[in-house]
């Protein structure tokens, strides 16, 4: 990169991440909120998740061959 690219490059970067005005950090301590969200139960699986998987196994079952094309993308 020769200078002037550099100049160009920067120029570039500043107009698209303009300063930050005010406070930068967050208004709160969000570790609590971390642990709270780790500590909850799962979410439910929904219903469309279920229907991918039922569709992939359908898939398998009828074009057996798609099964080590399913298993190296896994």
């Amino acid at each position: 990169m020769n200078e002037m690219e550099q100049v160009r490059m920067k120029k570039l970067l500043k107009e698209a991440l303009p300063p930050m005005e005010g406070n930068p950090e967050p208004g709160r301590d969000l570790w609590p909120v971390v642990l709270k969200r780790l500590d909850a139960p799962p979410a439910r699986v929904p219903w469309f998740d279920w229907a991918l998987i039922a569709g992939i196994a359908a898939a398998a079952a009828i074009f057996p061959a798609t099964i080590p094309v399913l298993l190296y993308y896994l």
